[in-house]
């Protein structure tokens, strides 16, 4: 079973995301903001981070900034998540060091595809 950790502040979507996900079989831990995400990432091992661009505490770019300079957690799969999605916004995702950008608002079966098509690369 593939261990998925899905940091997103809005209630009702992570609440959707995660029902959606357990029926597909995935293992989900939760973060409501970044300062948590980060503090889950360090804890524990994950084979994809689903990660909103705006949260509190810390940014979903600064979290992935510093997931990229953790040696163990380096080459984890991660997926920014956010309604952010002019041009500027996506390069700075992948400067950052995302692998895949999503564009809020998205289907949950759209999600549910992506993240087979990335655990199983």
């Amino acid at each position: 079973m593939s261990k998925i950790l899905l940091a997103e502040d809005e209630e009702v979507l992570r609440m959707l995301i995660v029902d959606t996900l357990e029926d597909e079989e995935y293992e989900i831990d939760e973060a409501t903001d970044g300062g948590e995400a980060l503090e889950l990432i360090h804890q524990n091992d994950y084979d994809l981070i689903l990660i909103d661009y705006m949260m509190p505490v810390m940014t979903g770019l600064e979290v992935i900034e510093k997931v990229r300079e953790i040696p163990d957690k380096s080459q984890v799969k991660i997926v920014m998540l956010s309604a952010k999605n002019q041009q500027t916004d996506k390069e700075r995702v992948t400067h950052a060091g995302a692998d895949y950008f999503i564009s809020k608002p998205f289907s949950p079966m759209e999600l549910v595809t992506k993240i087979g098509e990335i655990l199983s690369d």
